[in-house]
């Protein structure tokens, strides 16, 4: 493995001016010698750009896949996940904040080749590798080169974004992913811009372009914040733009927000909040729709999209029940399921396990 120093960043160009333009993002930071990207984590050396995080972690932890939030994605399996530092976004409501606005490099103190970590992942009998936490796009030579360790070893791959960056690597990188959560954060430009410092036009592309021109497993997420993206207006157009563009079985997760990072002042999402978004998403025809961060039974349990037979009951992260036939089928009507799902569910439950990357 390079150093991490010295790792060389793909996807920039040299302006007419001599200052380098990352093309990995719609940001297109334009650097000056020595200077960071917006990402903190991509530096211009010399006349060539840096990937400062390769190789380097704030962390490994064993989790339920359905943490991520995957519910038809091998339900009730284990997800091997890990970040690093910093972030493409600027968002006021950052739960994790503390990894995604990090500017001290020291803090990634778990160091690991992308072989070592499949090799664990295998070592503790996950399915998948989860590049999670912070988002990792602005770490995609690392995750692609992880993703390429963990298929060898017959591992799946999960990527965990808020979906923005460019056509060129959005191609390469999902082109090695098997999985991901997308943060749609909101339906408005007027809500990226100003609480993300993003745009909504490029999160939509890169959904639209996982569901038509990839076999990537996708679902989606939305963090409803009061006041701000959770009126009937913006879930509906939302929830018929995902039906319009994507279809109805791709899973759509309303999860509950809690004042954080420069949003201390915003109250908690109530519950009710997140049942009538679920109930505007599914009138708008999407087959599964859940509630995240609130302990809602029926918001975390798979149904039938015909028949509206529970099919895999949770409590939290953990399953109860799992009726899905070995074939992915409702064994009441024969319905097919949307998901990549094993002969049985999985039993993992609501564990959190810490663990240590062994260096060979």
């Amino acid at each position: 493995m390079n150093s991490v120093l010295t790792y060389p960043a793909r996807y920039w160009h040299q302006l007419d001016d001599g200052r380098l333009q990352c093309d990995l993002c719609p940001r297109d930071c334009r650097l000056h010698e020595g200077q960071r990207g917006a990402c903190f984590v991509r530096m211009r050396q010399g006349e060539q750009m840096l990937l400062t995080t390769y190789g380097r972690s704030s962390g490994f932890c064993i989790d339920p896949i359905e943490k991520k939030p995957l519910n038809q994605f091998y339900p009730g399996s284990s997800v091997l996940s890990f970040g690093t530092a910093g972030c493409n976004l600027t968002c006021k409501f950052c739960q994790n904040w503390d990894i995604s606005k990090s500017r001290d490099m020291d803090a990634l103190m778990d160091q690991a080749s992308p072989e070592a970590i499949a090799m664990t992942a295998v070592q503790h009998g996950c399915k998948s590798v989860a590049f999670t936490y912070n988002d990792p796009v602005i770490f995609a030579e690392y995750a692609m080169d992880v993703a390429d360790a963990c298929h060898a070893c017959g591992i799946q791959t999960v990527a965990v974004t808020a979906g923005y960056m460019h056509d060129q690597p959005r191609r390469d990188f999902y082109a090695k992913m098997d999985a991901a959560n997308v943060d749609l954060k909101a339906f408005t430009e007027d809500f990226y811009f100003k609480l993300t410092s993003a745009h909504l036009q490029p999160v939509l592309d890169t959904l639209i372009y996982l569901k038509r021109e990839t076999g990537v497993w996708l679902e989606i997420t939305t963090l409803l914040i009061p006041g701000h993206n959770d009126s009937d207006e913006e879930l509906s157009a939302m929830s018929r733009w995902i039906m319009a563009e994507l279809g109805a079985d791709v899973p759509l997760h309303f999860s509950a927000f809690h004042p954080d990072y420069k949003m201390l002042e915003v109250p908690a999402t109530p519950p009710a909040t997140l049942v009538r978004a679920r109930n505007i998403a599914r009138k708008a025809g999407l087959h599964y729709v859940y509630t995240g961060n609130v302990h809602n039974a029926e918001g975390d349990t798979t149904f039938c999209p015909a028949c509206q037979q529970p099919l895999i009951e949770r409590d939290w992260y953990e399953i109860r029940h799992y009726r899905l036939a070995a074939d992915g089928h409702c064994p009441a009507c024969g319905t097919a399921v949307a998901g990549r799902f094993d002969a049985k569910g999985g039993n993992f439950g609501r564990h959190r396990i810490p663990v240590t990357i062994h260096r060979p």
